[in-house]
């Protein structure tokens, strides 16, 4: 599959949701206390986001 969310380690210990798209970190999340806060964030990005508004505020 080309993209999928990953769930790492940061330097602190924390647990961070990463997507990655054909090998490339397209975005990840805050650091959280637990994995299950992880798992939430991802479940959260996948039920809300593709309803989501583009805000464009380069002014361009």
């Amino acid at each position: 599959m080309a993209h999928r969310f990953e769930i790492r380690n940061n330097k602190k210990g924390e647990f961070v949701a990463y997507f990655i798209y054909n090998k490339e970190t397209m975005f990840w999340t805050e650091g959280y206390s637990s994995k299950a806060s992880a798992k939430n964030a991802i479940a959260s990005i996948i039920k809300n986001g593709p309803a989501a508004e583009v805000v464009d505020t380069t002014g361009k």
